[in-house]
């Protein structure tokens, strides 16, 4: 199972260099702050699917997986054990 803290530093580093959203940390609410808005979320998970290998299907996307960087992190992780491989591209 990929180490929680590089899975965080990993989505942060994502937000920062690929979105240009700079997340003050990991526990903000991206929705409710406005950090992200429907393009820039559709956008991120491009990313994540494409970074991370992990396939986001319709069922997954419960909004609170993907509310703070930490609980994005929780939701790869536990795809991951659930079998899907995880490439934490660098």
């Amino acid at each position: 199972m990929p180490d929680s803290t590089n899975l965080e530093r990993r989505i942060a580093v994502l937000f920062s260099d690929k979105l240009n959203v700079q997340v003050p940390s990991l526990e903000t609410d991206l929705i409710d702050t406005g950090l992200v808005d429907s393009l820039t979320f559709v956008e991120f998970l491009a990313h994540l699917e494409q970074d991370f290998g992990v396939h986001v299907s319709l069922e997954d996307l419960e909004i609170d997986n993907f509310r703070t960087i930490a609980s994005i992190a929780r939701f790869v992780a536990t795809k991951s054990r659930n079998g899907t491989k995880l490439s934490l591209r660098e």
